[in-house]
């Protein structure tokens, strides 16, 4: 079977081949991959006009089509290749049987829950500086100490949570 075509790969290959890509994109560009500042690059667009005088979308935040807004474009197209070539590609509004089993049947609450999530998530990576997949994924390739403390606290603090939310399984 072309290798293209399987719907998944093994998890060391993948690996393995994206930190090819993050190598090649420090070395080539010297950018690491990430994603978080995507939103807010393009967000400044409304920000500006919403709030004119604001300091945060007149020099914080670069608005406009920067490295990330590419990150995001490629991983989105990358995907979309991907799922085609395996046949796997589909549109899903959830939701699955874990959702439901844990929060239930409602789509409408799916959706505020995850606009919340990623609300937070992306307000949490602007403070921050950066993503989580960036500082993980990105900064473990480069072995970079802090990347790998974080992984462990993201372990640390994101098995009991799932044990916390899944508890019925």
């Amino acid at each position: 079977m072309n290798p293209l075509r399987r719907p998944a790969w093994s998890p060391y290959v993948a690996g393995a081949l994206l930190g090819i890509v993050i190598a090649c994109s420090m070395a080539l560009w010297g950018h690491r991959l990430s994603g978080a500042g995507a939103w807010q690059h393009l967000s400044g667009y409304l920000g500006r006009i919403l709030v004119p005088d604001s300091l945060y979308w007149r020099a914080i935040v670069p608005t406009g089509i920067t490295w990330d807004v590419w990150v995001i474009v490629g991983g989105v197209l990358g995907a979309f290749a991907a799922s085609s070539l395996a046949g796997t590609f589909r549109i899903r509004t959830m939701p699955d049987r874990q959702w439901t089993d844990v929060f239930g049947p409602s789509r409408t609450k799916r959706f505020i829950l995850a606009f919340l999530g990623s609300m937070l998530t992306e307000i949490a990576g602007g403070i921050a500086g950066g993503c989580t997949a960036s500082l993980a994924v990105s900064g473990g390739a480069a072995l970079v100490p802090a990347a790998f403390l974080f992984m462990a606290g993201m372990f640390a603090g994101g098995i009991p949570t799932a044990w916390l939310i899944y508890r019925r399984r």
